[in-house]
């Protein structure tokens, strides 16, 4: 199973990594930036199978929205961990949620949508 995170923040992206890695067997990416999740999405597309989602990344403003919508694209599942998901669109509302800080148990309970 190939999963992306992407997520600006070092630690969070190693506890979401350990914890996806503790329960799935398979490739774990982790992109800490826009571009970075951007571009191994339209290099990758068709190999991801899940991804897990920061909505917020960095302090400039920028949004996980355009990767989201390129998975969504593609039908691949995703969730959202955020501590804010006020600026999720309307059309992505439906899209599972974690909110930060979150129990480990909180992200094993979405890797069902991987399978």
């Amino acid at each position: 199973m190939n999963i992306l995170i992407l997520e600006d923040e070092p630690i969070i992206a190693v506890d979401l990594e350990e914890i996806v890695l503790g329960r799935v067997e398979g490739n774990v990416v982790v992109a800490g930036t826009l571009s970075d999740g951007l571009r191994y999405v339209l290099e990758h597309r068709d190999g991801i199978e899940f991804a897990l989602l920061d909505l917020q990344l960095g302090r400039d403003g920028a949004t996980s929205i355009p990767v989201a919508r390129l998975l969504m694209e593609a039908k691949v599942p995703f969730c959202f961990v955020s501590a804010t998901t006020e600026s999720i669109p309307g059309e992505m509302q439906a899209i599972p949620q974690v909110k930060k800080p979150f129990a480990p148990e909180e992200i094993e309970a979405v890797l069902p949508l991987a399978a």
